[in-house]
């Protein structure tokens, strides 16, 4: 295609600096750029016009699946955080009655969950005694948390920073599950046999703990342990059956489904009704340890109480307990995003939980977040909008007036059994562990340190622990990172080999020779061929004297020494000092210079070449600091002072305009010669006895890229016109990728090699 005058762009391109200006003006929001952040706080804005018939068919039907799950779930919860059950009916409607306007997930399910419950009864079970005014209302601390963090979560999602979440990797938030869902088990186990009333029984108790007294005392349990082993085996029994039959009968895997989902329900309605029967006539002194009453409706809406010296007194807490409220719900939502084909906003779903978390304790909620037992039927049940968190929410509203009567008789041991068996799905897997170990061991060491810390100790050092390590291992290979020198491998197309034989039988001599002659490129693999790079190949070298060096991290303070350290023992081991005694007479010798007492110039390996350019791969650099600039300023006069001369330095692949602004500022991309060129081996054609430069510097790309047919035939007398390039003689003129006043900036390896080269015969 051919261009117009108008379209004409300049051969030699002069790449500007990157400014703060231009860095204030990306940082800094425009009018239109506010108005987009204002309405993506309301994603409903974005759905909620086009809401119809079919939607909603699907939302009532998840909607009333997780409503009948939700209601035995919170008050079974509610008891793990410390609280009277019909707490966690509380928090269960207004998660899911908020959660719909701010929602960028359409699966997930808030409301109160074991892990956040038994860390708020943790929490209360260590405060309450330094508050003894809020004994017989333990509600207040929980709300005066909820309120606390939810104000915190929320500025971390309207300040849009969600992408902390993501420093707290998968082993971790895997470690602290299984630990937690192993501590709640061994928790409820009392429960569930009825020896939990021996009063020097301590179910709060680290796991290991738990776990002997529990045999020390087992001789206690009671009827209780009939009611909840037969609730629990029920329960697995009509999951594995469901399971087993919708294998079994594809066609109606639905119709099971649906049936497994409501195990729960029946389990509770059964057990239930054998508890009314059998304790109708008891209800002061019942056979079994039984609910109690429930209260009906909302008795316990206030505003809620945020004083000093409650928040003096939860401080500590308050990290742990962020922690577990922000993965859980990230790490749910996301996870049923991707199975659903759809994407989430982190920070959007931050500011979800955060708003609910505040308006929670105005309706006597205490702290909730993301539940995975309930997503997962709410996704399966066919969701199709958020707004199926309403549907429940009107659900949990009839239990809360309708139901209390019958919450009255639900045992104590069967609401064990229903926590024991919804954490199982918590525990990591043989298979997950078995991955963990087979994709990185030693991130396998901080699962098993998570795990083991939260069952010798308590979930909050679990999760302290699991992070904490990842966060070292994270800066340790930061700080640890090498890099590495690498050579050209020749690679040929195949097209024409393809083309010549069938694929049954082997190409012949003249069929390779086709290949040979082909079209052909440049990789740049390891010298060592490590990394998995065939023993077979076998990388070149650079011409002699030039090294080319690959970052694989990005190239800041923590590693920066590390990384020039490693390359210039390389080079050393490889090049021979460009004079023998630098220093002169023996006094000015530094004392750690080994060697000789005199050295002179046989002392120095002559089959060694002289150390005369770098190359530096910056493809896999993001960005620099003012450290990692300094440091390469210093190996530079180092290198120099080795060579006997001035290094010269190359660098291909930088991504961003602040590295090379960077790079510039140290001195770096163009030579310090008041005349110098470098030419483009493969483009432009000139004969190395002609006179360069005009005035006092003649920058030439070292690669240039030719445009259509058309432009390109005509591009001679566009140059000589426009650009006054004449002095110049060029056989092909081309347009260049990068700015000519960098010159040592380069595209890619290849270019720079080739730059390298040219400039180096040039000398």
């Amino acid at each position: 295609m051919s261009r117009t005058e108008d379209e004409k762009e300049p051969i030699m391109y002069i790449e500007p600096l990157a400014s703060s200006r231009e860095w204030l003006h990306d940082v800094i929001p425009s009018g239109e750029q506010v108005g987009e952040y204002v309405k993506s706080l309301f994603p409903i804005s974005t759905w909620i016009y086009r809401y119809n018939w079919t939607w909603f068919l699907g939302d009532l039907v998840a909607g009333a699946t997780v409503g009948v799950v939700v209601i035995p779930q919170g008050m079974a919860y509610s008891k793990l955080a410390q609280l009277p059950p019909e707490f966690g009916l509380y928090s269960s409607f207004i998660g899911c009655a908020l959660y719909f306007m701010f929602a960028t997930s359409k699966d997930i399910t808030i409301g109160p969950v074991a892990v956040m419950s038994t860390l708020m009864g943790n929490i209360l079970t260590d405060v309450l005694p330094l508050l003894p005014q809020y004994a017989d209302k333990p509600w207040l601390i929980a709300g005066c948390m909820s309120v606390v963090m939810g104000c915190i979560v929320m500025a971390i999602g309207l300040l849009r920073l969600g992408f902390i979440v993501e420093f707290i990797p998968l082993p971790a938030i895997a470690a602290f599950m299984t630990g937690s869902a192993l501590s709640i088990a061994m928790g409820q186990i009392p429960t569930l046999m009825g020896n939990n009333s021996f009063k020097a029984y301590n179910t709060r108790a680290p796991t290991y703990l738990v776990f002997g007294n529990f045999f020390k005392y087992i001789k206690y349990c009671n009827i209780n342990a009939a009611v909840g082993l037969t609730a629990l085996f029920l329960l697995y029994a009509i999951r594995w059956i469901c399971n087993y039959c919708a294998r079994r009968w594809p066609k109606r895997e639905k119709m099971f489904f649906f049936l497994n989902t409501l195990r729960t329900v029946f389990v509770i309605l059964l057990y239930t009704l054998i508890s009314y029967v059998v304790n109708r006539n008891h209800r002061d002194n019942p056979k079994f340890s039984i609910l109690g009453v429930v209260p009906r409706g909302f008795q316990h809406m206030q505003v809620p109480i945020v004083t000093s010296e409650i928040l003096s007194k939860v401080a500590g807490k308050l990290p742990s307990a962020i922690i577990v409220l922000v993965i859980e719900h990230i790490s749910i939502s996301k996870s049923f995003g991707r199975i659903n084909n759809y994407t989430i906003n982190p920070n959007q779903e931050l500011i979800a939980i955060g708003i609910t978390n505040i308006f929670g304790p105005f309706f006597g909620g205490y702290p909730a977040t993301g539940s995975f037992s309930r997503t997962a039927i709410k996704s399966k049940s066919g969701v199709r909008t958020p707004l199926a968190g309403v549907i429940t929410a009107a659900i949990v509203v009839i239990a809360i007036y309708a139901l209390p009567p019958v919450f009255f008789y639900i045992s104590n041991a069967l609401l064990a059994a229903v926590i024991i068996h919804a954490v199982g799905d918590l525990i990591s897997t043989p298979t997950a562990i078995k991955k963990f170990w087979k994709v990185s061991p030693i991130e396998f060491v901080i699962f098993c340190a998570g795990v083991i810390v939260s069952i010798f100790s308590t979930i909050d050092n679990g999760i302290y622990a699991s992070v904490a390590l990842s966060g070292a291992l994270l800066l340790f290979r930061i700080a640890k990172a090498q890099g590495k020198f690498v050579g050209s491998v020749r690679i040929y197309d195949r097209p024409s080999l393809t083309s010549a034989t069938d694929g049954s039988r082997p190409p012949s001599s003249s069929q390779k020779q086709l290949v040979q002659t082909g079209n052909s490129r440049n990789v740049f693999v390891p010298l060592d061929c490590s990394d998995g790079i065939n023993p077979a190949v076998k990388p070149q070298q650079p011409t002699s004297g030039i090294f080319i060096y690959r970052f694989n991290e990005g190239y800041l303070y923590p590693n920066a020494m590390h990384f020039t350290e490693h390359m210039i023992a390389g080079i050393v081991k490889h090049t021979r000092a460009g004079i023998a005694n630098p220093y002169g007479s023996l006094g000015n010798r530094p004392w750690n210079d080994p060697g000789p007492r005199h050295k002179t110039d046989s002392d120095i390996d002559t089959s060694l070449p002289v150390l005369r350019a770098v190359i530096l791969d910056f493809t896999g650099v993001s960005n620099v600091d003012i450290t990692s600039i300094q440091n390469l300023v210093d190996v530079r006069r180092q290198l120099d002072r080795y060579a006997n001369g001035t290094v010269s330095w190359h660098f291909a692949g930088i991504k961003s305009l602040w590295t090379r602004r960077a790079l510039i500022a140290g001195g770096f991309g163009s030579s310090d010669s008041a005349t110098r060129t470098v030419f483009s081996v493969a483009n432009i054609g000139m004969s190395p006895d002609k006179e360069y430069g005009h005035k006092h510097e003649a920058i030439l790309p070292s690669l240039l890229v030719s445009g259509d047919e058309e432009f390109m035939a005509d591009s001679a007398s566009q140059d000589k016109q426009k650009h006054e390039l004449t002095a110049n003689s060029f056989d092909t003129l081309a347009i260049p990728v990068l700015g000519v006043n960098h010159p040592f900036f380069h595209v890619d390896l290849d270019e720079a090699l080739n730059a390298a080269e040219v400039e180096l015969d040039f000398k």
